[in-house]
């Protein structure tokens, strides 16, 4: 058993060295939680939840996700039945089916795909550095509080 277990682990490590994903087939069943440093393909079922922050999951045509997904992108070919939360993007295609709440900066939904929930629209925020140089100015005024001088900034408007 030790031999079948490390041809598969070291594919695996050598494609999240050279920045693959990991595949989920379409005759696996998981029940749990998935925590991944790469992009995910699921084709199989999933329960529970799953999260990849900073990576890309797919759903392919067979998948079956019964989970609250946190991923940076999320494409659904199959079913989704949970919330979905996704930093940059997500894409429900044709022949998939989603049910669940959604919160995304961007959606596509395309023609004839199933959703049923609600969707909430986040602005992606500017980077730290435009609001870093606005305290700056408030600082070298030393006889003003820093709520004053925000609050003169914001009458001059």
């Amino acid at each position: 058993m030790s031999s079948m277990s490390s041809t598969p682990m070291g594919r695996m490590e050598q494609e999240s060295s050279r920045g693959g994903s990991a595949t989920i087939g379409k005759a696996v069943k998981i029940a749990g939680q998935i925590f991944s440093r790469e992009d995910l393909y699921v084709d199989g079922d999933v329960e529970g939840t799953i999260e990849l922050m900073d990576h890309k999951l797919t759903i392919g045509p067979n998948g079956k996700v019964h989970a609250g997904v946190k991923a940076r992108e999320v494409v659904a070919l199959g079913v989704i039945q949970g919330n979905v939360e996704a930093s940059e993007r997500i894409e429900i295609r044709k022949d998939a089916k989603l049910v669940g709440d959604i919160k995304t900066a961007r959606i596509v939904i395309e023609d004839g795909a199933y959703f049923k929930g609600s969707i909430d629209i986040v602005k992606t925020e500017p980077k730290a550095a435009p609001s870093q140089p606005r305290p700056q100015p408030a600082a070298a005024a030393p006889a003003a509080p820093a709520t004053a001088a925000a609050g003169v900034a914001e009458g001059k408007r």
